[in-house]
């Protein structure tokens, strides 16, 4: 009882104590002092008090943020261009003009689904996070070792470890050997890390040898692994296509509501019906907003994630397609990644006249591969042909213990010796060999040449019969890179993408693998990075762009380094594998999970890759760039007709007082062009070698000048219809509605090439597609179906004449156009502090553009 007192007296010292927070301070105090704070000892919490410590500090889970999915697809209904379809719904009804208003509505509808299915298909990164939290752990309670839920431990307790098991939280290891853990999925280092009595040990991490007893100091967010998460979850981005659609719609939307209000003004001063100016309002909103520009520039996208998914590249975040077109910076994780996260084998140093085979042989006799130990797979997967372990019979065998440092085996021959066989550190192997006076000099040498190169270096000595210990070399150990890295780093250079190394591996690791796949040598050591909280002056944020990867770096890190270079005016790509990758995977512009990767960076990530290397990221940064040239001809294009059609119908009511066109064929105009206009995600494009990005100068520049030339045009023909040919109103209408329904699709073909119209062949859907639909609107204007007053057949090629003239010209002007604003362009200097830096290349922000 006094001892319960004491625990709780404890427990309630601990409480009052904020310190207890500090899981920093508790992960480097003495133990005793840990102890001391958390009011607990070696033998662990009593139940009641573990009880009260859940009440307290909450459950050791990752609380996780929802939000109600109704309230997420309304939000679909919310913004500029949604208010602005959802005015001319409600022009409609008042108006009664009902298929206005279905049409309309449909099309708001089916915008908002496609939108919400996007993101409920990106999953949640925060549910994988809490998957790879141990569900039990086997904690000393009242004396007794229980296993409850591991969310139910609370800081203060004992915990036992063991081979394999996930550690539960964070945690300070009590008396006992030294153990071996495997934090490769939560900082990124390749190698296996020993942790002695007293040091922490991280929550998500594996045991791999060993078996100790820890002392909880931190759970839930309060972890390593809960930061990470949290992370996650406050890496919120807008992407560069959104920001995009949004400028295009505010410049649509200013543009009509300064019309209509002129429109409505001289309405109401010449004294027209307010019935006839609302219904004007109505067909003059409609033209002005982009309508299906979400639904077409994303149905663009969709067939473009199906592309991408042919080469094994799975789009979770459809906007991710337009990022990757215009990443500059990919930070590339380098363990599994840009090497294959396997321990292999290098050239060994073998001394006297011993060979590196016979090295190598023995080195693999004291391994054993039922141990699942990265070490001994490494050796044994050295061997040239595993069938000579077939010759011999080991008759004992010692596995690695923290007293000798070494695994040992004794080795019975075919001819019926027997001998014994150690590898273990080099120092522990030269203290136990009889020639170490003779070989140290040559070893340590070898030692020293191995860690500069970043391996790992493996003593190996044999002893014959019953005589001494010989040593008979050095192992190198490595993770080698991946056999398309280096192709893939030097294609991404030539495509304008710069590829950073991003790892929790050593320096010189770090630099070895740079050098291997000529990445550069420019490594900084990740200790001296700030976090996500911390502004890093111009001078460091200027090192990180310049640098040519990063070493030692936690998840803190990653997610920091994407946050300078995005502030930096670069459009980030980030790739990896492991949970300590998720918060900068979701945090980066363009996260890519490579193949192999965890379920929370793969949640995490905008796209996921199937199959192993980097290659499919370049056929997928291709890819992606043809689909960002089809997205950016439609916008050029849809501008170019709202225009066309806006400027028209205000100028025609102000000068003539005339509706040059009646709602239905307003309707019309917009079911046939924006419906066949969705073949453009099938047509043919060319990639360009440099990061692309949203230039809004050039594609509301190029709009206007070919939407000022439409309108210049549809005049061109309604004089020639009214005063050379005196055609009467309704006859003009119709005649205006072929016309601006076959130029306007006529337009989409020099829109979707820089260079003339003829200088890249357009997709034969594409093609079919404008010449089906311009059937239909001919055949309406011929035959009229109620919807119109029908035209002579001659009236209608007169009409396919004078369009496709104008295309001619049209084409000329836009060649113009871009020759002025290449030039603009290139007068201009570049400022260092906010453009890119990437390969050598200027990129055109999005804002700058702006």
């Amino acid at each position: 009882m006094a001892t319960l007192d004491k625990d709780q007296a404890k427990a309630r010292d601990a409480k009052s104590d904020p310190t207890i927070k500090a899981a920093d301070d508790l992960k480097t105090l003495p133990l005793p002092e840990v102890e001391n704070r958390l009011g607990s000892s070696p033998d662990g919490l009593t139940q009641s008090e573990a009880d009260k410590r859940l009440t307290q500090y909450g459950p050791n889970e990752i609380a996780e943020k929802t939000v109600n999915p109704l309230l997420k697809f309304l939000s679909y209904f919310w913004g500029p261009i949604p208010w602005m379809i959802e005015i001319a719904v409600v022009l409609s009804a008042v108006v009664r003009h009902w298929p206005d208003f279905f049409i309309i509505l449909l099309l708001l509808v089916a915008n908002a689904c496609v939108g919400f299915w996007e993101e409920r298909q990106a999953g949640n990164a925060i549910e994988a996070l809490k998957a790879r939290l141990a569900i039990k752990a086997r904690v000393k309670r009242d004396g007794k070792w229980v296993t409850p839920a591991a969310r139910e431990l609370v800081p203060g307790d004992v915990i036992r470890l063991r081979l394999g098991d996930i550690v539960p939280a964070d945690a300070r290891l009590l008396d006992g050997d030294e153990i071996s853990v495997d934090q490769s999925a939560l900082t990124g280092e390749s190698l296996p890390a020993t942790r002695k009595p007293g040091d922490a040990v991280f929550s998500g991490s594996i045991l791999r040898r060993g078996e100790i007893g820890a002392l909880v100091y931190a759970t839930g967010t309060k972890t390593y692994f809960g930061k990470t998460a949290e992370l996650v979850e406050t890496a919120v981005t807008v992407s560069h296509f959104q920001k995009a659609v949004l400028k295009i719609g505010n410049y649509l939307i200013v543009l009509a509501v300064a019309l209509v209000a002129v429109i409505i003004a001289v309405a109401l001063y010449r004294g027209d019906p307010i019935l006839s100016t609302l219904q004007f309002a109505l067909v003059l909103t409609v033209a002005a907003i982009p309508v299906a520009m979400p639904t077409v520039l994303s149905v663009t996208m969709a067939v473009g994630a199906r592309l991408l998914a042919k080469k094994q590249a799975i789009v979770s975040r459809l906007v991710a397609i337009e990022e990757l077109a215009g990443v500059d910076m990919l930070c590339a994780d380098k363990t599994g990644t840009l090497t294959q996260n396997k321990l292999t084998l290098g050239d060994p140093f073998a001394v006297d006249d011993m060979t590196a085979d016979q090295v190598v042989l023995n080195a693999a006799l004291a391994s054993r591969a039922d141990n699942d130990d990265t070490i001994d797979l490494a050796v044994l997967g050295g061997l040239k042909d595993a069938k000579v372990l077939q010759a011999y019979e080991v008759l004992h065998f010692t596995p690695f213990d923290a007293v000798h440092k070494r695994t040992e085996a004794t080795v019975k021959a075919a001819d019926g010796s027997t001998f014994k066989v150690a590898k273990g550190a080099p120092q522990v192997i030269l203290k136990m060999a009889d020639n170490a006076a003779a070989v140290k000099t040559a070893i340590d040498k070898a030692v020293d040449d191995f860690a500069a190169r970043g391996f790992r270096a493996l003593g190996v000595a044999r002893a014959d019969g019953d005589g001494k210990w010989q040593l008979v070399g050095v192992l190198s150990l490595f993770d080698p890179p991946r056999e398309d890295a280096k192709a893939t780093v030097a294609t991404a250079r030539q495509m304008g993408v710069k590829i950073k190394m991003v790892t929790g591996d050593a320096l010189a690791i770090a630099r070895e693998t740079a050098k291997t796949l000529d990445m550069g040598a420019d490594i900084l050591d990740g200790a001296g990075l700030g976090d996500a909280k911390r502004d890093e002056t111009l001078a460091v944020a200027k090192s990180i762009e310049d640098a040519d990867g990063f070493a030692q770096v936690f998840p803190e890190h990653k997610f920091h380094i994407v946050d300078v270079l995005q502030k930096r005016g670069h459009i980030v790509g980030m790739t990896g594998d492991g949970v300590n990758d998720a918060p900068a995977l979701k945090k980066a512009d363009c996260g890519i999970a490579v193949s192999g990767a965890t379920d929370a960076a793969r949640a995490a990530a905008s796209i996921v890759l199937l199959t192993p290397g980097l290659s499919v990221i370049i056929d997928a940064i291709k890819e992606s760039r043809r689909i960002f040239q089809r997205m950016n001809s439609y916008a050029i294009y849809r501008i170019a007709e709202t225009l066309r059609v806006l400027f028209f119908m205000t100028l025609a009511i102000l000068v003539f007082n005339f509706y040059p066109l009646t709602a239905v064929m307003i309707v019309m105009l917009a079911l046939l062009n924006d419906g066949a206009i969705l073949s453009i995600a099938y047509d043919n494009v060319q990639y360009r070698d440099e990061p692309e990005a949203w230039n809004m100068r050039v594609v509301l520049g190029v709009s206007t000048v070919l939407g000022v030339l439409g309108v210049i045009s549809a005049f061109g023909l309604f004089y020639l219809g009214e005063r050379v040919f005196h055609i009467d109103r309704p006859h003009i209408q119709t005649l205006m509605y072929l016309k601006l329904s076959v130029a306007g699709h006529l337009t989409i073909f020099l829109t979707r090439t820089r260079g003339p119209f003829w200088s890249i062949r357009p997709a034969k859907i594409l093609w079919m597609a404008v010449l089906g639909t311009q059937v239909v609107a001919t055949l309406i204007a011929i035959f009229g179906f109620g919807l119109v007053t029908p035209l002579a057949w001659y009236w209608a090629l007169l009409v396919w004449g004078y369009a496709l003239a104008w295309a001619l010209v049209n084409d000329r002007a836009k060649l113009l156009t871009y020759r002025i604003l290449d030039d603009v362009k290139k007068d201009e200097k570049p400022r260092k502090d906010s453009q890119p830096q990437g390969a050598g290349k200027t990129v055109v922000t999005p804002a700058a553009a702006a």
